[in-house]
């Protein structure tokens, strides 16, 4: 396993204490670092993080210890992911951005967005994973209602949550994570994550308060988090392509000039990366046309605007040569 930034385990001294244990002590029999408690910038061992959480649950007689825990979180323990996700656009956007960057709190974080696992055309699956129907679970159960809570916050309220699927059979009664999500919860599920099954129309939902310029520097920061930035300028064009697609124009000055560099510059390395501003933008377009024609139900011209095409038919075209089908064949039965 890997490393998590201990930012994922704020509030659990708090909630240990309020259960009356010793957090110290059970970080200490966990081999997690005691500092890890109190700092939110030091990396831990994912085991040891796992640990902590089950041996607590276990002597403290709390099998919600994940989802107690998720209730002290907030969205600003993210740090600048948690900036580029608030000044999102949609709440599509912002989920796009998560699972893009989740990374930088651990390497096996994914939150990913797909069809809805019962088949239910107008539902979306958002995965929180992977988990499995053995061994540890407070650390997903953690991670699904932190996910929970942070939609919660974007939204403004309540959002629509069809139920929760879990792989596992959680150790709490039912009733306790029902109270929590404020929805079915359906165990024992054949799902390869955690599932938070959601309104269709959610992505679409506009976020208030965006700074598209604080967006922008976050973004840039978070790019520079890639293991080979320091080689590679790829990542970082990748990421603001992303995020201006539909909400400025695309081409190689504007983005070079949100890199301040020169646009021969910016080719000029791309090139020696083995690609090209054009091969990155025609990549980055199909992936987001993917995910709007696959989990919302947004017209097609929206979609072609939201990629940045002038046309439905720059669209059409293009999905024929991404995938070899229609956007509405995409959209019925995906690319294939």
């Amino acid at each position: 396993m890997g490393h998590i930034r201990s930012a994922g385990l704020r509030g659990l001294r708090a909630t240990v204490a309020e259960l009356g244990g010793d957090a110290e002590r059970l970080a200490r029999a966990a081999q997690l670092p005691v500092e890890a408690l109190d700092r939110d910038d030091v990396l831990v061992d994912e085991q040891a993080a796992a640990t902590v959480l089950e041996l607590a649950a276990r002597e403290l007689g709390a099998p919600d210890l994940g989802l107690r825990i998720a209730a002290r979180q907030d969205l600003a323990m993210l740090g600048s992911l948690a900036v580029a996700i608030q000044h999102s656009p949609t709440l599509g956007d912002a989920l796009a951005c998560t699972s893009r960057y989740l990374f930088v709190h651990g390497r096996s974080l994914s939150l990913t967005v797909g069809p809805d696992p019962s088949g239910d055309r107008s539902a979306a699956a958002l995965l929180y994973g992977p988990a499995t129907s053995a061994g540890p679970v407070q650390g997903t159960d953690l991670g699904v209602g932190f996910v929970h809570r942070t939609i919660t916050y974007l939204v403004g309220g309540p959002y629509g949550l069809r139920s929760v699927d879990l792989p596992y059979r959680p150790p709490a009664p039912a009733a306790a994570y029902e109270e929590f999500f404020g929805a079915p919860v359906r165990p024992g599920r054949d799902v390869p994550a955690a599932v938070l099954r959601v309104p269709r129309e959610l992505s679409q939902h506009e976020l208030t308060g965006v700074n598209d310029n604080l967006r922008l520097l976050a973004l840039a920061f978070l790019a520079e988090q890639s293991p080979d930035v320091e080689r590679r300028l790829a990542p970082r064009v990748r990421a603001v392509v992303q995020e201006a697609l539909g909400t400025r124009p695309v081409d190689v000055g504007t983005v070079a000039a949100l890199l301040s560099m020169h646009p021969r510059t910016l080719q000029r390395r791309l090139e020696g990366e083995g690609t090209t501003f054009g091969a990155l933008l025609d990549d980055v377009r199909r992936q987001v046309a993917q995910r709007l024609l696959t989990t919302t139900d947004l017209p097609l011209g929206q979609v072609a605007g939201m990629v940045g095409f002038a046309e439905q038919s720059a669209l059409s075209r293009s999905a024929r040569r991404w995938w070899g089908r229609a956007p509405r064949t995409v959209r019925r039965d995906g690319p294939g």
